[in-house]
């Protein structure tokens, strides 16, 4: 187990480890449902009247799999997979409608849909390739593919708008997939999948991106294939199933779907292949120096290079003498200790504080200084990042992001709670020092002054 295991899962300490960071909250994940819900019902009872056919539907995809993560950026949505099912016996040709009709039906009952005053819906997309989308308030949005389903053969086939039948199956990769995580590690194995997918989505351009469907799969093989008894902890077993998952596409760039030996998953050209073995063999390098680092605060410094503001830091009580063992061994005890000075304006009153701000309203605009930069060793970097907490930045999809380098940093108060500035200080690549810059922010106007608390507020002049 590395040094920094429970910052990826901890029961104990649930909301401070990327496990929680990358997934949606409970009430995201409660209001999709009662979303995906309401719409399951509108379209199976709308969509038989256009189309004189029973219908019946199914969630399938990441939502289904529980490996569902956040957004990585706060103006992108949340994703679920809603498929809904023409049923007439027979072929898909014996019914009275071709692909084109099913993916028409659809597009015009969400229209229907998100004209209804009732619901949160926002807006329809043009149709796809192969589904409809429907926004919703909240930053989420429904995919409905259209299939015919013959349940006497128990088969599928998918609606296109090439307006042909596309042999595809989610019930059957569903089935796999419970089978394939049916041993006790199983919600380790739903993690893996949720750190590879959110790495993808920060590290990878969006044209070049594995699919979730082929991140999950390359996943559960690699995690199915190794010897779970010599590893512990969330970062080992994600190095491990990094290096497999290289080592194959190296071999062997094809991805059979396990549902359809036919298909391959890997819609990748070659090109862009090999790109994400290079993208890859660079996470393989970030674990192998995170896992060999002397103190968790270094070792999450390293993780963050791929997970950004997602990976958590841990906090400064128990590391103020240990984390700089790295930098000591190895550039003959140079270390450093950053001291920030904080300023948050607001109409015509300044909060100061050191290391620390607040209590401070929203609304105000905060400027972050390294104090004593006179004393940085040449040559060292100053490294910004914002980790956000709490419901109203969970809600809106912002847990953060990394500010850049420099010797100042700014900022806005926009949600309530204790968010971070988190600065790393960092000589010829390693940590000399660091230092959690809490930000204490309550609702809007000015909050009066905890005697108990530093005199940090006082008025402009």
């Amino acid at each position: 187990m590395g040094i920094a295991a429970n910052l990826f899962f901890n029961t104990d300490d649930a909301e401070n480890c990327l496990d929680w960071r990358v997934r949606p909250s409970d009430e995201q994940y409660d209001t999709q449902k009662e979303r995906w819900n309401d719409l399951a019902e509108h379209l199976k009872q709308d969509l038989a009247e256009r189309s004189d056919c029973r219908i019946s539907s199914w969630l399938q995809g990441s939502y289904k799999f529980g490996t569902q993560i956040r957004p990585a950026r706060s103006d992108e949505e949340f994703d679920i997979d809603l498929g809904v099912y023409f049923l007439w016996s027979g072929q898909p040709e014996d019914g009275d409608h071709d692909p084109t009709d099913l993916k028409g039906f659809v597009q015009d009952s969400l229209t229907e849909y998100v004209e209804d005053d009732t619901n949160d819906a926002s807006g329809v997309d043009e149709p796809r390739p192969k589904c409809s989308r429907v926004h919703f308030d909240g930053n989420f949005h429904i995919d409905v593919p259209s299939y015919h389903l013959d349940n006497g053969r128990d088969a599928r086939s998918l609606a296109t708008a090439k307006n042909e039948w596309e042999n595809s199956d989610p019930k059957a990769i569903y089935a796999w997939w419970k089978v394939i995580t049916g041993h006790a590690d199983r919600a380790r194995c739903r993690r893996l999948v949720r750190y590879l997918k959110m790495w993808a989505a920060l590290r990878i351009d969006a044209d070049a991106r594995p699919s979730s469907i082929l991140i999950t799969v390359l996943v559960a093989d690699a995690f199915d294939n190794l010897d779970r008894d010599q590893f512990s902890g969330d970062d080992e077993f994600l190095r491990e199933t990094v290096a497999n998952i290289a080592s194959r596409l190296r071999d062997d760039a094809e991805v059979q779907n396990p549902a359809n030996k036919k298909e391959n998953l890997n819609r990748l050209d070659e090109e862009k292949s090999t790109a994400l073995i290079e993208k890859l063999d660079e996470l393989l390098s970030t674990a192998d120096r995170a896992l060999a680092a002397a103190t968790k605060a270094a070792s999450a410094e390293i993780w963050a290079e791929a997970f950004d503001h997602f990976f958590p830091v841990p906090e400064d009580d128990d590391q103020e003498e240990t984390v700089l063992k790295e930098s000591s061994r190895a550039l003959a005890t140079i270390q450093f200790n950053p001291i920030i000075s904080v300023e948050a304006f607001v109409g015509n009153r300044v909060f100061r504080g050191v290391d620390r701000i607040g209590p401070i309203p929203k609304g105000c605009d905060i400027m972050f200084t390294l104090a004593n930069a006179q004393q940085l060793p040449r040559g060292a970097t100053v490294d910004w990042m914002v980790r956000n907490s709490g419901k109203e930045a969970e809600l809106e999809n912002d847990l953060g992001h990394r500010i850049g380098t420099g010797l100042t940093a700014s900022r806005d108060s926009a949600y309530r709670g204790t968010h971070h500035m988190d600065v790393a200080v960092k000589l010829n690549g390693l940590l000399i020092g660091r230092k959690r810059i809490p930000v204490e922010i309550t609702g809007l106007g000015i909050p009066k002054r905890n005697p108990s608390r530093p005199a940090w507020t006082q008025f402009r002049r």
